[in-house]
């Protein structure tokens, strides 16, 4: 980061401290790759994945030995496309057919038969015109039958006789011979148009979507039900025969589910029966059907708690899991992967214009604000292939030949996530009713920062007071939704108390509040706003209001790094604060829009006396310092009267 300088060095006095500028970088990016329209889309699936090295080499390994593999990963990732790209790499190997077949001997007990790949429409087909010829044969014979009776009844003259008589043998026939169209079996999975392994989502399916059922029977007797074998429907994990079952956020399936599906895993086939007990398919259970799948799980790192301990054990016995990375390093050699990725899109869309070279550095520029990390571009490629395709929308809307770096600067103001919307509306609501400050001082309060969703920060005010003990001993009391990192941060900074202010706190309470937190906090980056608020609070010192700052807090009080500083400072410029203080381990993260550039300084800190420094405005200018290097060799004496161990004893 350019122009940050090494320590902030300022006197504290009445008024507000002024903060020496930081130009945030803005570097263009090192690619020399041409526009889009030059660049070759591979053919293959599996070549067209970037930035997944070692999840690519697990699915070509696991492809060619038919293993299990396990994704786990962030959203828009790669997970589906490595999982098709798997279904493409399977050994080519005959695909079958797969056929269900009434059964004499018991009814509800359909007969399973497989064939080769493109044989099953033969065969039905086959059974279906020799009903036919049957069913022919028999009208014929029933109407030369009645015609003869008619006859009769005419030149005898008994033409109610012949009536009865006729609807007689009617009755008689239609329900004492057998239905041929009964007979014909149906055919459950078939792969006559397949060149490669089948590949089945069975993301979000039931139970009766992913393991088969039977459908209900309305009629069930009079001779006007449904053969029980007509009434069996194929599973996911019978269509995806010979191929590939991909099941993302696996832990979303039921453990009646799962423990199924682990049983299809082990054995290579699985009986359909009806799925609802109080269905008439569920007395019907067909002979064991083939389901000799590749199982392909996918979900987030909360996925591995709510998978079935068996299920997770069969595929790390039997297969591979794998982490999906979340960035990759900021090189030329990655940046020109990026380059083919906007290819891709804009092939796979077939509606946008190709990007010229301004448009591709602006992608890669939004992808290094989106990676959070310095050096590194973000592999959250569905985000990205959305802002990718809004960009040429806006480009076709114009009628331009070729998206620019303009209609990419659209984009990004138009394509902007639920969270960040939402964010921008709590702060004009904050701002209308005055409860984000951003001018003057106050004791107890401090503008903190928060991130909401992936991509949007958001300013977070915190307010601090110190009241007389209620009970034995003084206690802190944090209110706004706090989740349990958060609940833990506020722990650390009672550390932090004792060591900066000197004071019993035994006998006070610290009350400490999250204003406008209606969706709950999490995480330790306010630690640094929360120590500071208290201290404030406690010292009765004021905090600069035109300030906000973000960063978590160890118990010795050293700032360390958090995510989403290049979100939370746009926040703050939004809101109208001119300084931010953010870590300094942070700052080859910050890469913000150059429109916010002028609108906020951005001041590193090491520790918390560096943010006190900065951000109380005492009014005791002078011996301020003096007092928190009072502070910082209190702490310092604190751990030299720690007894050492006698190593020898130890």
């Amino acid at each position: 980061m350019e122009n940050i300088p090494e320590q902030p060095q300022q006197e504290a006095t009445k008024e507000v401290p002024a903060t020496p500028e930081i130009t945030a970088p803005v570097s263009a990016p090192e690619s020399a790759a041409p526009g889009s329209a030059q660049i070759a889309v591979p053919a293959s699936l599996i070549d067209q994945v970037i930035g997944q090295e070692r999840a690519v080499e697990v699915i070509r390994k696991a492809a060619i030995q038919r293993r299990h593999v396990m994704m786990i990963g962030s959203p828009g990732t790669g997970k589906s496309m490595l999982a098709k790209a798997m279904a493409e790499l399977l050994p080519k190997e005959e695909l079958q057919d797969i056929l269900v077949y009434p059964n004499s001997d018991d009814t509800n007990n359909p007969v399973i038969r497989t064939v080769a790949g493109g044989r099953g429409k033969q065969i039905v087909a086959a059974h279906k015109a020799e009903a036919k010829k049957k069913t022919q044969f028999r009208q014929t014979l029933l109407m030369l039958l009645l015609l003869g009776i008619a006859g009769y009844a005419i030149i005898t003259m008994q033409l109610l006789m012949g009536l009865i008589a006729g609807a007689f043998v009617f009755m008689a026939l239609r329900y004492s011979t057998p239905r041929e169209e009964a007979m014909v079996p149906k055919l459950l999975v078939s792969n006559d148009t397949k060149s490669i392994a089948p590949f089945i989502d069975g993301t979000g399916s039931h139970a009766g979507a992913l393991l088969g059922d039977v459908r209900h029977d309305p009629f069930q007797s009079g001779g006007l039900e449904t053969p029980a074998h007509d009434r069996v429907e194929a599973g996911a994990i019978h269509r995806s025969n010979g191929g590939v079952l991909f099941i993302d956020e696996i832990n979303t399936l039921d453990p009646h589910s799962q423990q199924n599906l682990l049983t299809a895993l082990q054995e290579g086939e699985f009986p359909i029966t009806g799925q609802s007990e109080r269905s008439s398919g569920a007395m019907v259970r067909t002979e064991p059907v083939p389901c000799k799948f590749v199982m392909v799980a996918a979900g987030n790192l909360d996925a591995i708690q709510g998978m079935h301990p068996a299920l997770r054990s069969r595929i790390r016995g039997y297969g591979y899991e794998v982490y999906m990375a979340e960035s990759m390093d900021d090189t030329p050699e990655n940046r020109q992967k990026y380059v083919r990725f906007i290819a891709q899109e804009v092939k796979n869309d077939g509606k946008i214009p190709h990007f010229d070279q301004s448009a591709i550095d602006e992608i890669i520029r939004e992808a290094r604000r989106r990676s959070n990390r310095k050096g590194h571009l973000t592999l959250k490629l569905r985000d990205m292939g959305g802002l990718i395709r809004v960009a040429g929308d806006i480009a076709r809307q114009e009628n331009a030949p070729i998206t620019t770096a303009a209609h990419v600067t659209t984009a990004k103001k138009t394509a902007r996530s639920i969270e960040d919307q939402v964010s921008d509306e709590i702060t004009r609501h904050l701002r209308e009713y005055e409860m984000t400050v951003v001018e003057g001082t106050r004791v107890g309060r401090v503008n903190g920062l928060a991130v909401t969703g992936s991509d949007a920060g958001s300013v977070l005010p915190i307010m601090a007071e110190v009241t007389p003990a209620q009970g034995a001993s003084g206690t802190v009391i944090a209110t706004g939704m706090l989740k349990e990192i958060a609940q833990e941060s506020i722990k650390n900074v009672s550390a932090i108390l004792k060591k900066f202010t000197g004071k019993d706190v035994k006998n006070i309470d610290i009350h400490i509040q999250f204003i406008g937190t209606y969706m709950g906090v999490e995480g330790d980056s306010a630690s640094v706003s929360v120590a500071t608020a208290v201290v404030s609070a406690i010292e009765g010192i004021p905090v600069r209001q035109d300030l906000a700052m973000t960063g978590s807090l160890s118990v010795r009080g050293d700032v360390l790094p958090v995510g989403g500083v290049t979100y939370k400072i746009e926040a703050a410029a939004k809101a109208g604060i001119k300084t931010v203080l953010i870590p300094r381990m942070n700052v080859g993260d910050v890469l913000i829009e150059e429109r916010f550039q002028s609108m906020v300084t951005i001041i590193p800190v090491d520790s918390i006396e560096d943010v006190l420094k900065i951000a109380l405005v005492p009014e005791n200018s002078d011996g301020f310092p003096i007092k928190l290097k009072k502070m910082a060799m209190r702490s310092t004496a604190m751990i030299a009267e720690v007894p050492a161990i006698n190593p020898s004893t130890a």
